[in-house]
């Protein structure tokens, strides 16, 4: 019996452990996020991060407001790719920051806007993604019109349509969605000036119970990244230097 007992104990070891999943929803938002949701920086580095703690990452495609709303809620682990801002507080939990985002604002081939600070936009209507964290002075300035849509290819046809004066995005990211969505560039332009420059985040809901340990392993996961050169891999993959 002791020797059947010792088998036993030994089998139970050989098992294999299974992973803790970590869910995550959030948009297509290349090349931080892919459109099939196995791809980008930001799926890429949270999973690397995650697997170093022995978490699996299981991405799903959402829109950007449905996915905010299960994670606040707690239905949902992660969003990958979160900006910050002092609302968002009150319901998410921020790890370290990651990457940075640099926001311009995009106008029509031609036009001789340039950004300076909020007060240059006054009488302009911009357009911009529900629910995106744009910053608090951004988000609460009265002296331009905000047009909200469901994502930045809603705002760069309205553009085109001369139904708003602007919008704004990463230009990173801008350029990418206009090449994946089949859109012509050389009918818009960048502004010079950036509204700001956002750090990028892996989030969880304070509602979720898992919600410090989940930031806690992704914080010590990306320190190991760093560390073991998958991150600067990740981030050479994309023809960004770390």
């Amino acid at each position: 019996m002791k020797y059947l007992a010792l088998i036993a104990t030994y089998c139970l070891l050989m098992m294999p452990v299974q992973a803790e999943v970590i869910t995550a929803e959030q948009d297509p938002w290349p090349p931080f996020i892919a459109s099939d949701g196995s791809s980008g920086i930001s799926v890429e580095i949270a999973a690397a991060a995650f697997l170093t703690q022995g978490m699996e990452l299981k991405m799903k495609i959402a829109p950007w407001a449905r996915a905010i709303d299960n994670v606040k809620k707690g239905k949902t682990d992660v969003l990958v790719a979160t900006w910050h801002t002092q609302e968002r507080t009150a319901f998410l939990r921020y790890s370290d920051e990651y990457m940075k985002n640099e926001i311009k604002f995009i106008k029509r081939a031609g036009d001789d806007f340039e950004y300076k600070d909020l007060e240059s936009l006054s009488g302009k209507n911009v357009g911009i993604v529900r629910d995106y964290g744009y910053g608090d002075a951004f988000l609460s300035a009265t002296n331009f019109t905000k047009n909200e849509t469901k994502d930045l290819v809603g705002n760069l046809k309205k553009l085109e349509g001369k139904r708003i004066d602007l919008t704004l995005e990463d230009a990173v990211v801008a350029m990418a969605i206009m090449k994946e969505k089949g859109i012509d560039p050389s009918k818009f332009e960048f502004t010079s000036g950036a509204l700001s420059t956002n750090a990028l985040h892996v989030t969880s809901g304070v509602a979720n119970p898992k919600s410090e340990a989940i930031v806690t392993a992704f914080n010590t996961g990306l320190k190991a990244i760093k560390e073991n050169g998958t991150f600067a891999s990740i981030l050479e993959k994309y023809g960004i230097k770390e």
